[in-house]
């Protein structure tokens, strides 16, 4: 086992890190902006190193810095949590190259699966249904016509090499096909220095359901159920739950032997998620492989019992995954929603600034990954994610009964926070009856964005 891990990370999934690591009695480097010089996971870490200014470029995706800071603290391996260089082949690479595990999959897994033609291509030969769109990418927006043509509007630009919205567009006819080509491939190459694109049906107000894989290094490969994904905003996702309200048991089983199979195709390794779109119907098509932990990996913990950070770690470090597929069981629901500071009343304006007045909730079958607490600056450079709620109860019922007394206990000023937003969609009778898809944010709020269909 290692003895000592850097976290190329920062904020909640930083302090997550460490408080695995610390009940497996592993040391912990932190790695940490000027802005980050106060942050809790500096403070918890066995040893700090600041590698770089505020900005994301100059500190936390700075390889050489982190390189540099793993090096000189001596550590065994890096965990880079999620978001920054979780999914960056390259900078697995380089891990290997200075005898540090990289703890995730192998470079060619990110490689691999981290670029969605490919990884569409992949598991399309295994079986696994895809939505209809373009052969590979597309590189015109005559090309692009063409296969609007072929399998008729709408239609959905999504960039290759990314996620989070970036990239994408959805169309209803050729003009707005032809006027979002180029604009989605120049947000493609400035979001992740690739433009290439590639076109599929959009599926209205489908569902979002993601399958959480463990894999280790001698070809075991379990899946730990499902989460919900669909309460989104701009591809963005806000709440999550496990398990899913509408697959029934036969579903839920197909689509876990297909995910396990997946990843066995690829010899993946390593902790990962398996994407799906579930139309009305509930017809299923793969979406996309997530290379790395996700955010909302604790509503799985919390109704599996598992622990996906430590295994992750075990896994990384050599370790046979002990976790068999029929002993794996789904208990009770969970759901998760994730506190960010935005003003949702005011388009969800980002609030940053510092915290004066600050009450987390607690009681039987909470939990609350944060990395805040009174006098924290939330800096201006990151994303806004403050926290997660995560309840727990019998049923998905129960677990709404309880995030709400949780969320009634959720007190933070004077910045403004999205708590009001998410009980105001605890209360809603159509998201208590599981009666949502990737539009239900808009349609709630009343909006006209367009609807999301990715993370």
């Amino acid at each position: 086992m290692f003895s000592k891990i850097l976290i190329a990370n920062r904020g909640e999934i930083a302090l997550r890190i460490i408080r695995a690591c610390r009940e497996m009695g592993i040391r912990t480097v932190a790695v940490y902006s000027e802005a980050d010089r106060n942050s809790l996971h500096v403070r918890f870490a066995d040893e700090a190193i600041c590698i770089g200014q505020p900005a994301s470029s100059k500190s936390y995706l700075n390889i050489p810095a982190i390189i540099s800071a793993a090096e000189i603290t001596d550590v065994d391996a890096i965990h880079p949590g999620y978001g920054f260089l979780a999914e960056n082949a390259h900078f697995a690479e380089i891990c290997q190259s200075c005898h540090i595990a990289f703890i995730g999959p192998t470079p060619e897994n990110i490689r691999l699966m981290g670029d969605k033609m490919a990884a569409k291509n992949t598991v399309h030969k295994i079986g696994l249904p895809l939505v209809p769109g373009s052969d590979g990418v597309v590189k015109s927006k005559e090309e692009a016509l063409k296969v609007a043509k072929r399998i008729g509007y709408p239609v959905i630009i999504k960039a290759a090499a990314g996620g989070g919205g970036k990239g994408m567009r959805i169309c209803h006819n050729d003009i707005k096909l032809a006027s979002s080509f180029m604009t989605a491939q120049s947000e493609a190459e400035a979001n992740f220095g690739n433009p290439d694109v590639y076109i599929e049906k959009y599926v209205e107000k489908p569902r979002h359901v993601e399958f959480q894989i463990l894999a280790d290094t001698y070809g075991h490969v379990v899946h730990l159920g499902e989460r919900d994904c669909s309460i989104q905003r701009r591809h963005q996702k806000l709440l999550e739950e496990s398990p899913s309200c509408v697959l029934d048991n036969k579903t839920r089983k197909r689509l876990g032997e297909l995910a396990v199979k997946a990843c066995k195709s690829v010899n993946y390794v390593g902790a990962g998620t398996m994407e799906f779109l579930l139309d009305k119907n509930n017809n299923f098509y793969f979406m996309e492989m997530n290379t790395r932990i996700q955010v909302e990996h604790p509503v799985t913990e919390m109704v599996t019992g598992v622990d996906l950070v430590r295994e992750q770690i075990k896994i990384a470090a050599g370790e046979r995954l002990q976790l068999k597929q029929e002993n794996i069981r789904i208990e009770g629901a969970a759901i998760e929603c994730r506190i960010n500071a935005e003003d949702y009343e005011n388009n969800f304006m980002p609030s940053p600034g510092r915290i004066e007045l600050l009450n987390l909730p607690g009681g039987p079958h909470i939990r609350v990954d944060t990395h805040i607490y009174q006098g924290y600056e939330v800096p201006p450079y990151y994303d806004s994610l403050l926290a997660k709620v995560i309840a727990y109860g019998s049923d998905r019922q129960e677990a709404i009964k309880i995030m709400r007394r949780a969320l009634n206990e959720f007190n933070i000023g004077p910045i403004k926070s999205t708590v009001p937003f998410h009980m105001r969609l605890l209360e809603n009778s159509s998201f208590c009856k599981g009666d949502v898809s990737t539009h239900f944010v808009q349609e709630m709020l009343g909006t006209v964005q367009e609807p999301a269909q990715n993370e």
